[in-house]
């Protein structure tokens, strides 16, 4: 297939490993599949090489960069599914803010949000695809490039995570400056997440018109939130963010791709994140897998939650962690993964020890259930 071709979001080929897609439907599957946050990151000596030269959002612009740099982990390990190499930021961008990787730092705004008055710079209406048609690029891309092998997932972060992010102007370990805009200005918070919200909605159905197969929602600051300002500032706009995806599919006759919620620390709002429209609910690592079937019911696949740090185990170690966690969650319903992202200093080997681990377990117990 010429170049040109392998931009165009049709005639792809047929997907050969469905096991993750079945999972996240609820059907039976012969093993648990797995794939891991962040499985296309800086633990991968060619991933470092690829990116060496490449200022970090320049490689996000770049659907050739993005699509190798998806790959990469689909070489070393039998990975059940793969996410597109990108970057939650590029909502930010897309409204008109600017965002910087700084070294040792992370990402960085040059002027984030601090007035209510501010809102005003943002673009109000946001064309997707003329601002964010470089990501629909990488996926078309990528998913031709897959050659089947397994599905694409796509992903956005969820409003209040890049909320967080802009008036911040980068990480915080309180969200005390975000926070405070949430108790001195609820409206305007409210009028900033629903722009937010009706972009992500929008972003996510062009990447599942360019080829995505699923979608994950990472609202990765939940636990900065209490169960009130959760419910008021973040639960509605997850809820609608799925509703309006899948009107959205159904009215422009895309694929129905099940959807995956991942809210961190959010434990107090499992009951409710269950009942969002997600048929995926994705966990951190510090909930037991037996709590989290008792909150979600039986009608929801989970995901998650090795601890990450477990990977610096020794590999039978690992082994032993992930029978014990297959075990809590059972293998039905079920889509392993790490409770967060790789970590840079990890060894691929580990990684590779743990998917092994999840495929040999899982695949055991089916046998002898």
């Amino acid at each position: 297939m010429e170049g040109g071709e392998k931009l165009v979001p049709k005639g792809f080929p047929k997907l050969k490993n469905d096991t993750f897609l079945r999972a996240a439907r609820g059907e039976e599957t012969e093993h648990t599949p797995v794939w891991c946050m962040r499985q296309a990151g800086r633990y991968l000596p060619e991933f470092r090489e690829t990116r060496a030269a490449q200022d970090f959002f320049a490689t996000c612009r770049s659907p050739k960069l993005c699509c190798e740099l998806t790959l990469q982990p689909l070489r070393r390990f039998p990975l059940d599914a793969a996410i597109i190499f990108s970057d939650i930021l590029v909502v930010p961008q897309a409204l008109g803010m600017e965002v910087v990787m700084v070294p040792g730092k992370g990402p960085t705004f040059p002027e984030p949000l601090k007035e209510v008055e501010d809102l005003l710079k943002l673009r109000q209406k946001v064309d997707v695809t003329a601002e964010l048609g470089y990501v629909f690029q990488a996926i078309t891309l990528t998913r031709h490039s897959l050659e089947g092998k397994v599905p694409l997932i796509g992903f956005s972060g969820a409003p209040w995570t890049l909320m967080s992010y802009m008036i911040e102007g980068g990480g915080s370990t309180t969200m005390s400056k975000a926070k405070g805009w949430l108790y001195r200005h609820p409206e305007a918070s409210h009028q900033l997440l629903r722009l937010l919200a009706d972009v992500v909605t929008d972003y996510l159905v062009g990447q599942v018109a360019a080829g995505a197969q699923a979608l994950q929602l990472f609202e990765s600051h939940a636990g900065h939130l209490g169960p009130e300002q959760f419910q008021e500032f973040a639960l509605p706009y997850i809820r609608d963010i799925a509703r309006g995806v899948k009107s959205k599919l159904k009215a422009e006759a895309l694929p129905l791709v099940p959807m995956i919620v991942f809210a961190k620390d959010a434990h107090y709002a499992l009951r409710d994140l269950a009942q969002a429209g997600y048929e995926v609910v994705g966990l951190d690592w510090t909930i037991r897998p037996q709590e989290a079937r008792a909150q979600t019911g039986k009608n929801i696949t989970l995901q998650g939650n090795l601890d990450p740090c477990a990977l610096y185990a020794p590999k039978e170690k690992i082994g032993e962690l992930v029978k014990k966690m297959l075990e809590g969650f059972g293998t039905q319903r079920y889509i392993a993964n790490l409770g967060h992202g790789l970590y840079p200093d990890m060894n691929p080997e580990h990684v590779g020890a743990f998917v092994e681990a999840v495929h040999a377990h899982s695949r055991h117990i089916n046998k002898h259930s």
